[in-house]
């Protein structure tokens, strides 16, 4: 049984909390895109924890964490990470890195801060972590992958040519200091100190897995609006943050995925550049944000602030729909109690003409938000662990939210913890 935990909209939507509460009754957890350049918070017995490539499972000893094929492995990052959650008693996790993952080369966090730092007011907004020079060099094929660390010769002779071309690029394009190959291969070896004991085929461990009847649990990062294909190109992730990829990503056949639960927060929110057509400004919006999430809404991997709006139907209707969504996931309720009205984006004007699709980039810039207001319910509902519990409009908010993007909502997050958790059964699940 295959079952993922994706976002709808354009990341942060709280995932990390879903997938460690999902992986209780999970053996394996696999994150399958991305790297660590966005993050989950998590709030459990342990304490509060940023993850950025450790999967969300790491806090059960039940489970095995795998990184899979898609990700974009940072080695040090990631084992920085390992050792700051032991260093909090919590139990050295199960670990398993798939051989045919690609690293993420210090070279590449070098050309992201360059490229950032070369364009100026037209930059993308990256984390600088080194993910887009990653993904270039991975469809490029001057990538690396693990396995390649266990064949030194041919690694040395490999960093020599792919060095060629980066050196002509920092002399000529950067005039930034060029890369020494001596010293990067001393790097790679230290990484390989690293890695060694995880390493292995996670595609043969995944589908003996399913043979065996194990439950595995597909980590996404960032949401369907950060897709490199389906989202707000060009200000996109440079990796398919669907559910569908999560098959190629992982290295299981795409019919093994039975559920997908696609993650929603009760408001809109990102970190990063592009269009938001829901997006409130000035007081009203540091208010949210700083009411927001656990802490406000703050980003778990830069500390940057994130940009705030109210609930966009339109956005969230298409994110659900190319992720194949069979469960809702709807987060951060709680933090809209203190509103006398909460406004929802139900349609976009562009020209003159509503719509209720979500368009391509160059129209969605052009959006306005067409928002109806619905009444709050003006109490703390953090506690609460039954749906008909809720305030009248509390519910009514939910379920209004729930026909508009057409897609059945059967989890209520209701605070930061892992049991702050409502199941609801939709009248839209069969």
């Amino acid at each position: 049984m295959v079952k993922a935990v994706v976002g709808a909209n354009w990341g942060d939507e709280g995932k990390g909390k879903i997938t460690d509460m999902l992986a209780q009754d999970a053996d394996i957890v696999v994150r399958f895109q991305g790297g660590a350049n966005a993050g989950h918070t998590i709030k459990n017995k342990y304490g509060k924890f940023a993850l950025h490539s450790l999967p969300s499972g790491v806090f059960y000893d039940h489970t095995t964490s795998v990184i899979g094929n898609g990700v974009a492995l940072n080695i040090p990052i990631f084992f920085k990470e390992i050792q700051s959650i032991i260093s909090k008693n919590v139990p050295m996790p199960k670990i398993m890195i798939s051989d045919r993952a690609q690293m993420v080369m210090p070279y590449h966090i070098k050309f992201d801060e360059y490229e950032e730092e070369r364009l100026k007011g037209a930059a993308f907004g990256s984390t600088k972590s080194g993910i887009a020079p990653f993904y270039s060099d991975k469809f490029a094929k001057t990538g690396f992958q693990v396995n390649e660390l266990f064949d030194e010769k041919t690694l040395k002779e490999k960093i020599g040519r792919v060095i060629v071309q980066k050196n002509v690029l920092l002399e000529h394009l950067y005039h930034k200091p060029l890369i020494d190959q001596e010293e990067l291969f001393a790097t790679l070896m230290e990484y390989k100190k690293m890695v060694e004991p995880y390493v292995g085929d996670v595609s043969a461990f995944l589908g003996q897995a399913l043979k065996d009847g194990k439950t595995i649990l597909l980590e996404g990062q960032l949401g369907t609006l950060k897709d490199t294909d389906h989202g707000i190109y060009p200000m996109v992730t440079s990796s398919n943050t669907i559910a569908a990829y999560g098959a190629v990503g992982a290295g299981i056949p795409p019919y093994e995925i039975r559920e997908i639960i696609t993650v929603c927060k009760a408001y809109s929110s990102a970190v990063g550049g592009g269009a938001f057509v829901s997006e409130i400004f000035g007081a009203e919006a540091e208010e949210l944000r700083n009411r927001g999430g656990d802490g406000g809404e703050y980003g778990a991997t830069t500390g940057r602030p994130r940009r705030v709006g109210w609930f966009d139907c339109v956005a969230s209707k298409y994110g659900c729909r190319l992720q194949g969504t069979t469960d809702v996931a709807f987060t951060v309720l709680d933090v809209l109690e203190y509103l006398d009205e909460i406004p929802v984006c139900v349609g976009y004007d562009i020209d003159g003409e509503v719509t209720t699709e979500f368009p391509v980039t160059w129209k969605l810039e052009k959006a306005k938000p067409v928002l109806k207001k619905l009444p709050g319910w003006k109490s703390d509902i953090r506690g609460i662990k039954n749906y008909e519990d809720l305030p009248e409009n509390c519910r009514r908010y939910v379920e209004f939210v729930e026909e508009q993007i057409g897609y059945p909502i059967t989890m209520i997050s209701n605070g930061p913890a892992r049991e702050d958790i409502i199941y609801r059964k939709s009248p839209l699940k069969q």
